[in-house]
């Protein structure tokens, strides 16, 4: 069978509409989330460009929580995932972000949340996640899996929002936006950046001591064929053969099965696959 992520002639992507076309344009209470149907996130999604930090932080939840339970991915993740990355630029949010002790402050920045919350996304509808899918329920997966395939055709579009932060002068918002740009270039429209991001992944190894952040590279330097045993130190040593015992003991313990797939893959299929 011919699926379409597998196709060489690619279209070109799709431009990243405005922040409030995309609020007002979009059906929210037709759309599904972990809490029923997405009426109360519009309210939500425009509290998080609010000059008052304060109301910015406490909006994260209510936009962000209903479409992000249990790893899944909801009809309304798609078209949030779109706002997150078009007002990702926006003054209220980029507003503070150049404090040095951004990443130590009580609150982390809006602008690290908002790139964290895209990255942990794009995570949950990797290749490795269809994969697991796939072998679970068979190649029609995706097809089944229509709110998973829409998130993975906008990576083209999130990941033109997210790009220009692998610059940005403070590093945790230079490296946030690194582990959330890794799994967007996966779509095939975007595999070019893989060098560039290997530069970027370099450089937060010899500079971070985050561990979250150096799994995530690491990983993904490992999978684009790079020797990485120049660059793991030794907190990098421990996480790797701490992680290998644990996945020893679990495949000992259920009888071969070796992988941790997300929580929505170990539960039950989603509504969409039969």
């Amino acid at each position: 069978m011919t699926r379409s992520r597998s196709q060489t002639k690619q279209p070109r992507p799709a431009a990243l509409p405005p922040f409030q076309e995309l609020l007002d344009s979009t059906d929210w209470a037709s759309l599904a989330t972990a809490r029923g149907t997405g009426e109360s996130l519009p309210a939500a999604l425009a509290l998080l460009t609010s000059s008052d930090p304060v109301i910015r932080q406490s909006a994260l939840q209510d936009a962000l929580g209903p479409v992000t339970h249990q790893n899944s991915i909801y009809e309304a993740t798609m078209p949030v995932a779109l706002y997150v990355a078009a007002i990702l630029n926006h003054p209220a949010v980029t507003a503070g972000d150049d404090s040095q002790d951004a990443k130590t402050s009580p609150n982390r920045p809006t602008l690290v949340r908002l790139l964290q919350w895209l990255g942990d996304t794009a995570y949950d509808a990797n290749d490795e996640c269809v994969a697991m899918g796939e072998r679970l329920y068979g190649e029609e997966f995706l097809d089944e899996y229509e709110e998973m395939r829409a998130f993975r055709d906008a990576r083209p579009a999130i990941f033109s929002a997210v790009h220009p932060f692998l610059s940005h002068p403070n590093a945790d918002v230079r490296h946030t936006a690194l582990v959330a740009a890794i799994p967007l270039i996966e779509h095939p429209l975007l595999t070019q950046h893989q060098a560039a991001l290997a530069s970027h992944a370099r450089h937060l190894l010899a500079t971070s001591t985050d561990r979250r952040h150096r799994g995530r590279v690491l990983d993904a330097l490992k999978a684009w064929g790079h020797d990485t045993s120049g660059l793991e130190d030794a907190s990098d040593i421990a996480a790797r053969e701490h992680y290998t015992l644990l996945k020893a003991a679990r495949t000992s313990r259920e009888g071969g099965y070796s992988e941790d797939p997300p929580f929505w893959l170990k539960a039950k299929p989603f509504r969409t696959i039969r």
